[in-house]
């Protein structure tokens, strides 16, 4: 068995509104994701276009949301964070255990880069199948098949967590088995229940 980890919102609240409304008030969010497809600009970086280029492109095509959309590059590590502390000791407790713990994640390749020197646990899997570098996007059966033949663990002993349905479903349909991620207890409980890891272990 490999147990494989999504990252944001798994390992790291991703919430990127959250930090929109702390800097610049709800109302001047809500106009920003109003006018620009921030997800959308979020999905050229997670398929490996150049970060800083397509931040500043988009910046360049809506003038008057400029300063809060170069904020996506030059103040990522506010916006994504913090930490989900009790995943980050669930994937230690496997890692001590021996289990083959796997990151498959929506992640540009150069802020991947940047927060695994900032969130040092990211550095801790024995294999990251990052979006950004594959150029493959969740939840493409092309991503999961990548992480398959990486591997080489069988599909059945893949347990996987993400936050997102259509990516859980995914994995299911290749014959995984998956948890959709809606806190770190459950995602204890599940780890437990298909016999991972221990009651104690999990704590």
């Amino acid at each position: 068995m490999a147990v494989v980890f999504d990252i944001g919102n798994v390992l790291i609240e991703w919430q990127p509104e959250d930090y929109f409304d702390r800097e610049y008030g709800e109302a001047r969010r809500r106009a920003l994701f109003d006018a620009v497809d921030m997800h959308g600009m979020n999905d050229r970086l997670d398929r490996g276009e150049p970060w800083a280029q397509v931040v500043q492109e988009t910046a360049a095509a809506y003038p008057e949301f400029s300063r809060e959309i170069l904020d996506w590059h030059e103040r990522w590590l506010e916006i994504a964070g913090p930490v989900i502390e009790r995943s980050v000791r669930l994937l230690r407790a496997l890692r001590r255990k021996g289990v083959p713990v796997l990151a498959l994640t929506n992640f540009g390749a150069e802020s991947f880069e940047l927060a695994q020197g900032h969130y040092t646990f990211l550095n801790e899997f024995d294999e990251a199948y990052v979006s950004g570098r594959l150029g493959l996007l969740k939840p493409e059966a092309e991503i999961y098949a990548a992480l398959e033949a990486g591997s080489g663990v069988a599909p059945g002993d893949l347990l996987f967590a993400d936050d997102r349905a259509d990516n859980v479903e995914a994995a299911l349909a290749r014959g995984w088995k998956a948890h959709l991620f809606d806190g770190p207890e459950g995602w204890a409980a599940r780890l437990v229940a298909d016999g991972v890891l221990t009651e104690e272990e999990a704590r």
